[in-house]
Order: structure tokens, then sequence, then C-alpha cells
């Protein structure tokens, strides 16, 4: 349950710095970044965890919300490097906006 917290964690910070580069406020976006990465490394040591257990020949019981925890984390670092993209094209955006 955890990766599925860290994840959506990640996804409101990441969210978040999108509509601050909406606003101009770049000021505040790397801050916002900073906590989605956090809580993506979060996520992220969790199920290294689990991975290095099963490979350790630990059986793991996977359950659909194991399975369901994995997908969030996939979609959040998906919709990171999505995101990232956009506050650029958006400064860029707002840059030549500001010229005219």
């Amino acid at each position: 349950m955890n990766i599925i917290i860290y994840s959506g964690d990640a996804r409101a910070y990441l969210y978040d710095a999108l509509n601050k580069a909406k606003e101009g406020k770049y000021d505040e976006i790397d801050g916002l970044i900073e906590k989605a990465n956090d809580a993506i490394g979060k996520a992220h040591d969790i199920q290294t965890n689990m991975l290095q257990q099963e490979a350790s020949g630990e059986p793991l019981r996977v359950s659909v919300l194991f399975v369901h925890s994995q997908d969030h984390l996939m979609t959040t670092i998906s919709e990171k490097n999505m995101i990232l993209e956009m506050i650029e094209m958006r400064k860029l955006i707002n840059t030549l906006l500001n010229k005219n």
C-alpha cells in the first residue's frame, strides 16, 4: 500500500509543479519536483526490497494490490518524464509570449 501512497504523493507534487509553470511561478517548481523525486525514491526502495527478498529465495505473495501498486509507480515515473518536458515547454512558451 505504501508504494501506492508514495506514488500518489509524487504525482500530486508533479502536477502541482506543472500548474506552477502555467502560472509562471518557476521559483516554486524545483521544490515540488524534489518532493516528487523523494516520494518516488521511497516507493522504489520498497519495490527494490521486495524484489531482493524474492531474489534471495523468499517467496512473495503476489496480490492484485501489489500489481496495482506497480502500475501506479511505473505510471508516475512515466508521467514525471512527460511533465518535466511539459514544464520546459511551458517556460519556453511563456518566454516567447512575454517577448511580444
